[in-house]
């Protein structure tokens, strides 16, 4: 390789959907500690405005912007520069029982897990946006393959991410860019809390783990630096499982 440090993100700018906490905030941090200019989408405005000012280097930017409101995003990818690494992370946890689902929650689920990042996806295609070499990653879930009481939107949301994911890559090789996933297990994020379990439940549960603890934000951070830099020039198509050992 041409780079002294293969994992180095000098030189290449990238968006981080969902980066206001949690783990797309980790994420944009970390590629900015690697040298990235890092360009933060998310709703909220003073929460993206944090996660800059915990960014080093210069040429950071944010987006605000509601991915679920698609007449907006031809604007907004316009004002998009050039992309070598581009992170789905934005999304919402979920959970209700089978016998409970309507069509309301089935469209929430799936219109931000989903929907928003496909479309946003299109669009960035559409205008051109993505340099060649680039690489696209997108945040899934281990749900997908682990399934629990109450998580079949969530899960059902994250397996048709990973689902259309495979295809997006052969789509795309020609033009030499890659296209991953990661599916983490339980990571202390906010989104944890909204399965109506208490943080002394969650301590507890997670002692079931082989590692004896749930994933931290920068641990999908760290993986999703390698998927983004020259070192992972050769891994496309694949759905990495990030559990710290659960099955």
């Amino acid at each position: 390789m041409d780079s002294v440090n293969p994992f180095s993100l000098e030189g290449k700018t990238i968006l981080v959907t969902g980066a206001s906490s949690g783990i797309g905030r980790s994420i944009a941090v970390a590629c900015s500690q690697m040298g990235a200019k890092v360009i933060v989408n998310g709703r909220n405005e003073q929460k993206l405005k944090e996660t800059l000012a915990m960014m080093p280097g210069d040429g950071h930017d944010v987006k605000v912007g509601d991915l679920t409101d698609t007449t907006s995003l031809p604007t907004m990818v316009g004002t998009l520069p050039k992309l070598d690494g581009i992170v789905h992370c934005a999304g919402i946890g979920t959970r209700v029982l089978c016998k409970n689902v309507v069509e309301a929650d089935i469209d929430q689920t799936m219109g931000t897990n989903f929907k928003a990042p496909v479309l946003l996806q299109t669009e960035l295609l559409k205008q051109k946006k993505i340099n060649k070499g680039a690489s696209i990653v997108f945040v899934a879930s281990l749900s997908t393959d682990s399934p629990s009481v109450g998580n079949a939107l969530y899960a059902a949301s994250k397996g048709a991410l990973v689902a259309y994911a495979n295809c997006l890559q052969l789509e795309l090789a020609p033009r030499m860019i890659r296209v991953n996933c990661i599916s983490p297990a339980m990571v202390w994020t906010d989104l944890i809390f909204k399965g109506g379990l208490t943080e002394e439940e969650l301590h507890e549960d997670e002692q079931k783990y082989p590692l004896k603890r749930y994933g931290r934000p920068e641990d999908i951070a760290h993986l999703a630096v390698y998927l983004l830099s020259d070192a992972a020039s050769w891994m496309a198509g694949s759905n990495v499982k990030i559990t710290g050992g659960a099955k």
